[in-house]
């Protein structure tokens, strides 16, 4: 059992909080039962279980797993209230090819959000995410924690997003692009049997550039006196009318 807080290994794991690091070691942390009970029922590797002192777990045979005192299991813990069990997760890579429905995410860089947008992409039956230009790091903690496990369930990828809405044009989805300028209230659009989505920043919108490579601008209407809607929000609204 590791019991100092300046043990090697506690500081590698440590150190997967970082995005530089995750990306080098292509490999990140995840910790609570839900969690890593999800990685165990998807296909991604997972690599080593920590487990804490005072909890219990049941490890799958010859899959590494290192006992830690809650001292150090605190040291690692990126949450209030640790449950006490934790896994290293390699990094998965999906082949690419355009599908039915997409979720094309323009810069959105709260965690919560990102995460939101991954679980409800899930949950109305998109396809596929990508991540374009100035995204939050997908494998951030807080991102990982609001996906609720979606993230070992929905392919998403990195990248440029006016390379992949080309390549999506190519194969006959209409993209539509959530904004408020010269858009259409989304009742009035009809589901497509391929389409995608783009969402843009919280503060800024998506980026002119994506908005001109648009075939629907669409927007959500708002009845009371809010200002505007959550991009999270917003999104699910759009996705379970495009799913149809």
């Amino acid at each position: 059992m590791i019991t100092s807080i300046q043990n090697a290994q506690v500081k590698e794991w440590k150190k997967l909080h970082k995005r530089k690091y995750r990306n080098r070691e292509q490999r990140f942390l995840i910790e609570g039962y839900h969690l890593v009970e999800e990685a165990m029922k998807s296909d991604w590797p997972v690599i080593e279980f920590i487990i804490s002192e005072d909890a219990s777990f049941s490890v799958p045979e010859q899959t590494k797993c290192t006992t830690v005192s809650r001292q150090v299991f605190s040291a690692i813990s990126e949450t209030e209230t640790p449950q006490g069990i934790a896994a290293v997760v390699g990094l998965k890579e999906w082949e690419y090819s355009p599908a039915p429905l997409t979720l094309l995410v323009d810069a959105v860089q709260d965690p919560g959000n990102l995460g939101t947008l991954i679980r409800t992409a899930d949950a109305a039956g998109f396809d596929h995410i990508v991540l374009g230009t100035g995204t939050v790091d997908p494998y951030n903690d807080k991102v990982i924690r609001a996906t609720q496990g979606s993230i070992f369930h929905i392919p998403h990828f990195k990248g440029d997003l006016e390379d992949y809405i080309e390549e999506l044009k190519s194969s006959g989805a209409s993209i539509w692009a959530s904004t408020l300028q010269n858009s259409t209230p989304f009742q009035k659009l009809q589901p497509q049997e391929k389409a995608a989505l783009i969402v843009g920043n919280e503060g800024q919108g998506i980026s002119q550039d994506l908005v001109d490579l648009a075939n629907e601008l669409v927007y959500i209407p708002i009845y009371g006196e809010a200002e505007s809607l959550n991009v999270s929000i917003a999104a699910a609204v759009l996705m379970y009318h495009m799913k149809g």
